[in-house]
């Protein structure tokens, strides 16, 4: 871990936040790879790391966003936290319009319940904009706190960006086997469920560049971007990952994934962050 950050410590943290982020969407391609090697994905199996997912990212909204965001704010009292409040609401905010206007359907969903605008689309390709949806936040999430490195924010610290990298990393290697499998499922080729599985992450560069540029370029933004990216992510937890684990008779599985998800992420922030 010493030599990564030694490593990050050494480019320019808008640089880093893009290569944190190929690393992330490199490990949602090796989820999706699997695809080559099994031919059904079990139900409880495919539960469970949807609840690790859920986990993960509550975690990292409270250990890696909300609480650094909080701590750097000025102000006592209620001043202090009011950044951490508003940039919670709009991030929320944000990914609830994306949501109405994206179309898409989530994994365990009918093809009755698609969400968004209407669209001729076939199932496989809302499936993948589903979790593109969920990949938004996770790449924001990294590139702002890189960015606030780059600002020079107290608080804001490599290896806490890195940490969140790899627990990000943690949880999209199932996410990407949970794409591919059912759109293998659903009639396309081994080779094109693993595409379309790993093309879900390609938005998290773009997201982490733009998110660490922000945050460098207007520097006071940051406690109500970190707050944002928290926001943002906890919406997707609500709205999108635990319905799909509700749906069938394995929601104590889903439920136990999600516990163990936020434990590896709060065990990551804390003891590398």
């Amino acid at each position: 871990m010493t030599s990564i950050v030694s490593y990050f410590e050494e480019i320019h943290p808008i640089t880093g936040a893009l290569i944190a982020t190929l690393f992330t969407w490199g490990v949602t391609a090796a989820g999706a790879a699997l695809v080559f090697l099994f031919k059904t994905m079990n139900r409880a199996v495919l539960d469970g790391f949807l609840g690790f997912t859920g986990g993960v990212m509550v975690a990292a909204s409270f250990w890696s966003l909300l609480a650094p965001g909080i701590e750097m704010s000025p102000g006592e009292g209620f001043v202090k936290v009011v950044p951490a409040a508003v940039g919670f609401l709009l991030g929320a905010l944000f990914i609830f319009i994306l949501d109405k206007v994206m179309p898409h359907i989530h994994i365990n969903f009918k093809e009755s319940e698609k969400e968004g605008v209407k669209t001729p689309w076939h199932r496989t390709t809302l499936l993948t904009l589903a979790i593109t949806l969920h990949n938004i936040p996770e790449g924001l999430a990294i590139g702002v706190l890189f960015g606030g490195v780059a600002a020079g924010f107290e608080g804001a610290s490599i290896a806490g960006a890195i940490t969140l990298a790899i627990g990000i990393g943690l949880q999209n290697f199932p996410e990407g086997f949970a794409v591919a499998m059912p759109l293998r499922r659903h009639g396309l080729s081994r080779t094109k469920s693993f595409l379309l599985g790993q093309s879900s992450a390609m938005v998290e560069p773009v997201a982490a560049v733009i998110g660490a540029w922000a945050v460098y370029t207007f520097q006071p933004l940051l406690p109500y971007a970190l707050a944002f990216a928290a926001g943002a992510m906890i919406f997707v937890v609500i709205e999108e990952v635990i319905p799909e684990t509700q749906r069938d008779k394995y929601t104590d599985i889903a439920s136990m994934g999600f516990i163990g998800g936020f434990i590896v992420m709060m065990v990551l922030d804390v003891a590398l962050g």
